[in-house]
């Protein structure tokens, strides 16, 4: 009876104290509850402006001038596209879309394909079978079969030596050659890229491998994204190990380096340089002028010798700056989709928080010592999508605005500012008044 009792007086205290008590905003409303921080904290993208992308379709020169605007520069290369790498508007282009073998420019693809995958850190033992197949006069960085190399020391090779005999390698560390082309050509269709046609991941000439203008700057803009691309692209030296000592590599861009006579471009972030003599000469660039990043790409200049696929580069990146809200766009590339937790789990593997490559000491691709960066401007800011989680989530931590597996799960549903444990607290605080006034009762009670 007196176990009833108090049973029957918490109940009704704890019905009275929940009846007068506010309710919890993010329980009162079932719609907040399924709204995640994340969401929420989400900023809303800028309007994009209305831009035809058939103009990038039509052979010949694309502009559309404002009042004001520059000329556009001639250059001789057969195809060459002129972007704005934060907006992703085409600024200008000539023959866009245009199917031309694109030499180890088609490198930026297998970058994006393959760098995700292991961390900079990561040393691999080369075999022998690894460097069979590469094709004859390639450019190779020197790597031996039986040497153990570091994969930022490989990254490096992809980079500044246009090495075919590191993509090779890093091809086979990612399921092997054939593998690596269906992953890029995969790669390329997700990115919106429908001109590329990928036979030999490191570019070498082979019959029906293709790509365009439009598709390589898409590439480039792509890789700027990353952290890690952008600092192996704009490294202008390093130190390459061959087994007890090491030698220097320079990169091949001579916009980045200076060499050959051709003067640096400031600003300059990479991306890549390629020849073969199917495709002539081809080149990926990015550069950064106050708060603007331009992309370019150049493919095979007609005239002007080796080196013109450079300074038509250049020609295109001061237009580009100096036309700056003088031009409409002619087209623009595809929205970048918001990044799998897949995609992101992977680009955890080569970046921290800070997009800093995991492996810092010496022969790391960032800078430091053995490793010269071609500018100090950071990388391109992604404001299309959410910040690549770092460490905590290569360590399976909880990454900001994703939930844990296991019991911290549902505390997360819970909109911001608020917590689940609220109304057991409640309930418990209402049990004990209830408690307290059946003891007081009980005590005043008259005894049998």
């Amino acid at each position: 009876m007196i176990v009833t009792s108090a049973v029957r007086h918490a109940a009704a205290g704890s019905a009275a104290l929940l009846l007068v008590l506010p309710v919890p905003a993010a329980l009162a409303s079932p719609s907040a509850a399924a709204v995640s921080p994340a969401a929420v904290l989400e900023p809303t993208p800028p309007v994009r402006r209305h831009v035809d992308p058939a103009r990038l379709d039509r052979q010949g020169v694309q502009v559309q001038p404002l009042p004001g605007a520059p000329a556009v520069p001639s250059v001789s290369a057969l195809s060459w596209v002129v972007a704005d790498a934060s907006t992703g508007e085409v600024l200008a282009a000539r023959d866009a879309h245009r199917k031309l073998p694109p030499a180890s420019t088609l490198k930026t693809l297998f970058a994006l394909t393959a760098l995700p995958h292991h961390a900079p850190s990561e040393q691999h033992t080369v075999a022998d079978s690894e460097l069979a197949g590469i094709g004859a006069g390639s450019s190779l960085v020197g790597i031996k079969e039986g040497y153990t190399y570091k994969v930022s020391d490989l990254w490096n090779g992809v980079f500044l030596s246009s090495g075919n005999d590191a993509v090779h390698v890093l091809a086979a560390m990612n399921g092997g050659w054939e593998e690596m082309a269906r992953k890029m050509q995969e790669k390329a269709r997700s990115l919106g890229a429908v001109d590329t046609h990928v036979v030999s991941p490191d570019g070498y000439d082979a019959p029906g491998q293709v790509s365009s203008a439009y598709d390589l700057a898409l590439f480039g803009r792509t890789g700027l994204r990353d952290p890690a691309f952008t600092r192996y692209c704009s490294t202008r030296y390093a130190d390459f190990p061959a087994g007890s000592w090491s030698y220097g590599i320079a990169n091949t861009n001579r916009l980045l380096t200076g060499k050959d006579g051709v003067e640096r471009y400031p600003g300059l972030l990479g991306i890549k340089n390629g020849y073969t003599s199917g495709a002539g000469n081809t080149l990926v660039s990015a550069a950064r002028r106050g708060d603007r990043t331009l992309v370019v790409s150049v493919m095979n200049p007609q005239a002007g010798g080796s080196l013109a696929v450079y300074e038509e580069a250049r020609d295109l990146l001061d237009w580009g700056f100096s036309a700056s809200g003088r031009v409409r766009p002619v087209g623009s590339f595809p929205p970048e989709r918001a990044r799998t937790t897949a995609e992101a789990g992977a680009r955890a593997v080569t970046a921290d928080g800070g997009g800093r490559s995991a492996d810092a000491g010496p022969g790391a691709a960032g800078p430091g010592p053995g490793a010269e960066t071609g500018t100090e401007t950071a990388p391109l800011k992604d404001t299309s999508a959410k910040a690549v989680p770092g460490r905590e989530a290569a360590s399976g931590r909880k990454a900001p605005g994703e939930a844990a597996p296991g019991k911290d799960a549902p505390r997360e549903a819970a909109a911001p500012g608020t917590s689940a444990g609220l109304p057991l607290a409640l309930i418990g605080s209402a049990c004990a008044a209830a408690l307290v006034l059946w003891g007081r009762r009980r005590r005043a009670a008259p005894r049998e």
